[in-house]
């Protein structure tokens, strides 16, 4: 065993029971394919330790491909001309949600790009007709002002998902023109503030990207204490300034994932439809280190193939009810179970406890 391997292996070591590592540790973990092994196994532990066996389904309702920002990696991007637009009607959305609360998802992800498409109106009257289906709402909708989150909350929201993709503020500024890293900070702190279970998360594998901005990343996550955090690899979309540059390595992605685990044992880590993009079984093999959320697509038609983030994306001819069926099959296949409660993190449960 090299010196560099010791100082790896000792620092999962140090992740699993303390749930705290260094810079310096952090970058030892990445740097060393020898440890994947030793950390994968953790994490999975760690992750069947605080949140059990079973794996919460999340149906993903992506009700709108509309998107005013140009963000470089994207495949939403405003000035993208090779993608059909589209935008459900309020009553559309609220239909394929009822769908799939029938279909047994207790929580819908009401995702879309960043445009003022919507009134305000419209959808906290899409959450509230969510919400007296007895299902639980997660927003993924990007920046909005605090009196729009308040709103959502009022409304009857519960969750909140923005990643902020980088911490490095001169990478974030190459890949986001117009936009302000300081304001993507600020708007997770208000969605803390105003009582949201809150989830962030990153890309990896982003072009200039070094593993030091990576662990910068992780110790943003953990400084933060977020109830969710995705983790999920660059796929290039060739209808993008990135489109020929190099994608992400699925296995720094899992990595990057499991340590996420080990410093926040309690939260909610999705497997990505990203991870298995990039390997036939990516899904499985995240839960198998460290994750335990599922979010299925329950968007239907030709909907589920025009919203096209990246390349290669999975299921776009399935059904929302075939979906649910086959990863619920995958899951039982490895000794894991569906969840049946309504999916809140357990370090969002022991935040409200404590209040």
């Amino acid at each position: 065993m090299s010196y560099i391997n010791k100082i790896a292996i000792g620092a999962v070591q140090k992740a699993f029971y303390e749930n705290a590592l260094t810079h310096r540790e952090i970058v030892a973990i990445l740097s060393d394919d020898k440890c994947d092994d030793t950390l994968f196994f953790h994490a999975d532990l760690t992750r069947k330790t605080h949140n059990g066996d079973e794996v919460h389904l999340k149906g993903l309702l992506e009700f709108s491909n509309l998107c005013a920002r140009n963000c470089y990696y994207c495949g939403l991007r405003r000035q993208n001309k090779a993608i059909k637009r589209y935008a459900l009607k309020p009553n559309e959305i609220i239909k394929l949600a009822q769908k799939a609360i029938a279909c047994g998802y207790k929580t819908i992800v009401l995702q879309s790009g960043e445009s003022s498409a919507y009134k305000l109106d419209e959808l906290c009257g899409v959450i509230k007709a969510i919400r007296d289906m007895q299902a639980r709402v997660t927003l993924s909708l990007g920046e909005k002002s605090e009196e729009e989150y308040a709103a959502y909350k009022q409304a009857g929201a519960n969750r909140y998902l923005l990643r902020i993709e980088t911490t490095d503020p001169a990478l974030y500024k190459k890949l986001h023109p117009s936009m302000s890293h300081q304001n993507r900070f600020n708007c997770l702190k208000t969605l803390r503030k105003l009582g949201y279970e809150t989830g962030s998360g990153s890309l990896v594998g982003l072009p200039n990207q070094t593993l030091a901005s990576i662990a910068d990343d992780i110790l943003f996550f953990k400084e933060s204490d977020f109830d969710m955090i995705g983790i999920g690899p660059f796929i290039p979309n060739e209808h993008t300034p990135l489109g020929g540059e190099r994608g992400g390595d699925f296995i720094l992605a899992l990595k990057v994932m499991a340590i996420v685990r080990l410093l926040l044992p309690k939260i909610n880590i999705p497997a990505t439809t990203a991870m298995e993009t990039l390997d036939k079984n990516g899904r499985i093999k995240a839960l198998q280190r460290g994750a335990n959320v599922v979010m299925p697509v329950v968007t239907e038609g030709e909907y589920r193939k025009l919203y096209r983030l990246y390349p290669g994306k999975i299921c776009l001819d399935d059904t929302p009810r075939h979906c649910r069926g086959c990863i619920t099959g995958k899951i039982m296949a490895i000794g894991r179970g569906v969840s049946a409660t309504n999916g809140d993190s357990e370090r969002f449960i022991d935040r409200l406890a404590a209040s």
